[in-house]
């Protein structure tokens, strides 16, 4: 497999001079009078700086590590015989006619138009900027959307009072923005972490805003540690360390001050603190948020060690739950630190693949089993196809993270060259508006009328975008002949490797449907129809005549 390099990286603005040792990562000739352009380089002039991916607040970042077994480790079963879902017949089994709505939930459901939802948008810049077109696309698409960790104790204008948020217009503007879109399918997921909920979070959402939907945090995929942002002044990292949270280096120390204000560095790092799960307490804590109101609890868990895992999947059956979101190592994140996104946690086939003997084991000694997404990395139809077949039939929804997020830029990035009159040319070949250039936006303005002008671009992309996906996920699911989303099986994908049978327990190609294989090229045999009693006595003519030696 090819290793993360680990001295250099465009995520890090790093590079070697000369190729590196394979295990270092140092070139293999490191010169003295070099001006050190390598991580290590780099991290000689700005320490800490080049933990994180850069430029801070304007990318999303996702690991870049090859893992040993991945999603194209494995291909999905089309076939030529009959149709699950729909009559067989060709003039009903077509690729349109496939379903792909779900619902997840456990006494109520939340039904989904869509399987796939939005990762968590929290307190970070790219978040914020992009929540509007982001939670209007989500509610369009009838789907999940989900406020992340921190948005109150980071919004400036949030009120305080004995330690507890009374009012935050950000979190505000999050819930209302999807609110006021929403038709009844999906809703407004609010997550928190230590933080949030010693500010009382939950309280809040629930009780003033009508937040149906909270997410305690245990972790993501991308690290395993708290949630951190960089701070650009003085004043908001004392405000910041006012509300609780860790700040680094420490604005109230003079030594630090005075470097700051002279301009030695530029920024503050903001971190959460690490959450402490304890079986009693996490359900003390899902009965406390029903009782405030909440009307569905869902639990978001990271990449951690296989015995974790089976702590979220035990506890959320437990406590009946309405949906369990695992998240895998190396999907993607708007600020994590690099090289922990590269080599820590369980990458998303092998956990998803632990995911499912956990829930099998549950679901045999006749325990609840709560509804589960996945993510990860995931981007496309064939991800989604194999990630809803690998755990089946537990896997009711995808979370694409990154992906959402950059269907949704691209589409805030092209509106504003619509207004600026700087179309690509490549992009210009569609046409120099935005009903020209975004292939739904007619079909979206007709639905919405006079609506459609409050519609971000950045909404359309992802609405479009999303669109997409149905399509080419429709399309996988007719060449496998499922016609509705739960009839997907672990049977409708074969493993390419060996390595990817033996972590999934997905048969290799050259083993699928052996017993089946077998039973057809028998059918019709003459042995089949002679009883082996009568076969034995002939065998035994044979011999005694000694008509078989030449």
């Amino acid at each position: 497999m090819t290793l993360t390099k680990p001295n250099r990286s465009p995520a890090t603005f790093t590079k070697n001079r000369v190729e590196p040792a394979p295990v270092s990562g140092i070139c293999v000739t490191c010169l003295d009078g070099c001006p050190g352009p390598c991580e290590v380089g780099r991290s000689a002039l700005r320490g800490r700086e080049i933990l994180y991916p850069q430029p801070y607040s304007r990318v999303t970042a996702g690991s870049e590590k090859d893992y040993p077994v991945d999603f194209s480790h494995f291909n999905i079963q089309g076939t030529c015989v009959g149709a699950v879902g729909v009559p067989a017949n060709s003039d009903y089994a077509t690729f349109p006619a496939v379903d792909v709505s779900t619902e997840v939930g456990a006494e109520e459901k939340i039904k989904l138009r869509v399987p796939y939802f939005t990762g968590a948008l929290g307190s970070t810049e790219i978040a914020r900027i992009h929540w509007e077109s982001m939670a209007i696309a989500a509610a369009i698409s009838g789907t999940l959307v989900v406020v992340g960790e921190n948005v109150c104790g980071m919004d400036p204008d949030a009120e305080i009072k004995n330690a507890r948020v009374v009012r935050s217009p950000e979190m505000e503007r999050r819930v209302r923005t999807f609110q006021q879109w929403y038709d009844g399918y999906g809703g407004i997921v609010v997550q928190y972490n230590v933080e949030d909920g010693r500010l009382g979070v939950p309280e809040y959402a629930v009780e003033q805003l009508g937040v149906q939907i909270i997410e305690p945090k245990w972790g993501q995929g991308a690290k395993d540690i708290g949630g951190e942002v960089k701070l650009p002044s003085l004043e908001r990292a004392l405000q910041l360390k006012s509300r609780g949270y860790i700040v680094l280096p420490d604005p109230e120390d003079p030594v630090i001050r005075n470097a700051f204000q002279q301009g030695d560095f530029k920024e503050f790092e903001r971190h959460s603190r690490l959450g402490m799960v304890e079986e009693d307490a996490f359900h003390q804590e899902v009965n406390r948020l029903k009782k405030i109101g909440a009307k569905h609890i869902s639990l978001k868990t990271g990449a951690y060690r296989p015995a974790d895992l089976a702590r979220a999947v035990k506890y959320a059956s437990d406590a009946r739950i309405s949906l369990l979101t695992v998240d895998g190592a190396g999907g993607g994140t708007g600020m994590s630190p690099w090289r922990m996104m590269n080599e820590w946690g369980i990458p998303t086939v092998y956990l998803e693949s632990l995911l499912y003997q956990c829930l099998t084991r549950l679901e045999q000694k006749g325990a609840f089993i709560p509804s589960c997404a996945i993510a990860g990395g995931l981007a496309l139809e064939d991800h989604i196809f194999k990630a809803l077949a690998l755990a089946a039939p537990y896997i009711k929804a995808i979370c694409l993270g990154r992906a959402s997020m950059t269907a949704a830029m691209v589409g805030n990035t092209i509106g504003q060259m619509v207004q600026k009159g700087k179309v690509p040319a490549d992009i210009g070949k569609f046409g120099n508006d935005v009903e020209h250039i975004f292939v739904l936006a007619a079909k979206l303005k007709d639905r919405y009328g006079k609506d459609f002008e409050r519609i971000p671009t950045g909404a359309i992309g992802m609405v479009t975008y999303f669109d997409r996906l149905n399509a080419g996920l429709q399309q996988f699911m007719a060449g496998a002949r499922k016609f509705a989303l739960h009839y997907i099986s672990r049977n409708d994908i074969c493993s390419l490797t060996r390595d990817a049978s033996d972590v999934s327990g997905i048969p290799y190609v050259m083993d699928a449907d052996k017993e089946e294989v077998d039973k057809i090229l028998r059918k019709g045999d003459r042995t089949e129809k002679i009883p082996s009693r009568i076969l034995n006595l002939n065998l035994e003519a044979l011999i005694k005549s000694k008509a078989f030696i030449s």
